[in-house]
């Protein structure tokens, strides 16, 4: 029996499928709840929403330097060009650099649909400086949707002057609702002019983020929390964070792995705290989506980043070369309506199918009997956006991976890695980047790529990873169903995925 791919809106399978939204626990389809005036925040915002993230893009100004409590995962960078992780940028602007840098990328990028500030200090910790950068953009690209990130602990002394703009998304880091556990996190926190340290200051930031949570909320505006994923360290306490969050009127989770590579130089890269494995941060975020929403398209951005989701294309606009642009805004605005009228077309005709396939698909199981019990797969794909597998295995910064089972087929996150070819007529000098491809696909059985090179195929499939290049240009979604029902059809599934996977 074929499989139904889940309804990336509604979340909902006909009966015989299975999936409610709330056990899928992938983004879009547990945003089907919601409220439509909320959906409709958050239908073309990539940050929110898993669908908009392939197809509209974001940025990041860097205008808030300074900080007001210190995280042992966090090492602020500046001029840094080579590392993809929040609190690093290659420019800190004022305000007027901020205004002209987003009308410039706004005008060049016509799929960009939000500005945030998150960074790559704490916003609320630089009030005038991220304030004013609001006030002139909502007056000069009112078009554009206006976000800011915190840390929460300035929150509540904000949430007036964030309701005055054209903000209604705000994300928090909650990574505690226990002193003890945020004792373990936060060394200290500036306080009324004071550093309270340990305890006691984690403690001062906790009670300021959930107050900031409830005035948000309160005010209609939306929230998102974000949550560090520390092992050892708050893992075991996240899901308790979820349901309280969630009882304050959040309405998306988004647990992030730890980033503690040594090289970056925080206390606990330094102190050599493992970050959580796929398997780990998968386990967990399943354990959360019961209570909350969860977002797991999250690819941790600097704080200057620029594009879809998975790019960066920072280093084209440098405020030296905005200098030279000539920037025509109402005539941007003009050509961002159609764009992101074309985009909403074809987001909702693919919409369309989707439930005219679950429907079809629905109608046979009925007909035919219950699902099957096979067991659910995880593939990865390799795309450039759109929805779509359109990139060369290996030219891919990163893979998307997706679990297919008998009730459909959900998104589970990205996994970055090095590509394994750059491009020229032979990729065979790739050997230690696949290396890597293989660590990073391990748990996957099969990887579809728009085209996959002679060389990575033998040692792909010896690591018990099926390439797949027979999907080019098709909707990921619908080619993972296929594969998995070709898989099911020729008795693949019958196989236990210990015994074929050999990657270390």
């Amino acid at each position: 029996m074929d499989l139904p791919v889940i309804n990336s809106i509604s979340g909902e399978v006909a009966e015989g499928g299975g999936c409610a939204s709330h056990s899928c626990g992938s983004t879009d389809d547990q945003l089907g709840h919601l409220p439509e005036h909320i959906r409709a925040k958050v239908h073309n915002h990539p940050c929110y929403s898993e669908q908009a993230h392939h197809y509209f893009a974001r940025m990041h100004v860097a205008v808030a330097p300074a900080c007001n409590i210190q995280c042992h995962y966090c090492n602020r960078k500046y001029d840094c060009s080579n590392e993809s992780r929040p609190g690093v940028v290659s420019e800190v602007l004022t305000p007027e650099q901020a205004v002209k840098k987003v009308m410039a990328v706004a005008a060049n990028i016509p799929q960009m649909t939000v500005l945030g500030i998150a960074g790559p200090g704490d916003p609320l910790a630089n009030p005038e400086r991220t304030f004013a950068t609001f006030r002139e953009l909502s007056e000069k690209a009112p078009d554009i949707k206006l976000c800011v990130s915190t840390n929460g602990l300035a929150l509540p002394e904000s949430v007036e002057e964030l309701s005055k703009h054209n903000i209604d998304h705000v994300t928090i880091t909650i990574n505690c609702v226990d002193p003890d556990v945020g004792a373990q996190i936060y060394p200290w926190v500036f306080w009324k002019n004071k550093r309270i340290m340990g305890r006691e200051g984690a403690a001062i930031l906790i009670e300021q983020q959930q107050r900031g949570l409830e005035m948000l909320t309160e005010r209609g505006i939306l929230v998102k929390v974000n949550s560090v994923m520390i092992p050892g360290v708050n893992d075991k306490h996240l899901a308790e964070v979820s349901k309280v969050v969630k009882s304050k009127g959040a309405f998306l989770h988004n647990v992030m792995p730890l980033i503690a590579e040594p090289e970056h130089g925080t206390f606990y890269g330094l102190m050599g705290q493992p970050s959580p494995t796929p398997e780990e941060l998968q386990e967990l975020q399943d354990a959360c989506s019961g209570d909350m929403n969860m977002m797991r398209h999250c690819r941790q951005c600097r704080a200057d980043a620029v594009g879809l989701l998975g790019e960066d294309r920072g280093l084209e606009f440098t405020m030296d070369k905005i200098e030279d642009m000539e920037i025509d805004y109402p005539a941007a605005m003009v050509k961002r309506a159609k764009v992101h009228a074309q985009i909403a077309q074809e987001l909702e005709q693919k919409e369309q199918d989707r439930q005219f396939q679950a429907q079809a698909k629905a109608a046979l199981a009925a007909l035919q009997g219950d699902v099957p019990l096979t067991r659910p797969v995880l593939m990865a794909v390799s795309t450039k956006g759109g929805g779509v597998i359109n990139e060369h295995f290996g030219h891919a910064h990163e893979f998307l991976v997706y679990e297919a089972s008998p009730v459909g087929v959900r998104f589970i996150g990205h996994r970055k890695t090095t590509p394994y070819c750059e491009g020229g007529s032979s990729c065979g000098d790739g050997e230690s980047a696949l290396d890597e491809t293989l660590r990073v696909l391990k748990g996957c059985e099969v990887v579809l790529s728009a085209k996959i090179g002679f060389e990575p195929w033998a040692p792909l499939e010896a690591a018990g990873i099926q390439p797949n290049g027979e999907h080019a240009m098709e909707p990921i979604e619908e080619a993972i169903a296929a594969v998995y029902e070709e898989m099911r059809a020729t008795g693949k599934l019958d196989e236990k995925p210990e015994l074929k996977q050999k990657v270390a």
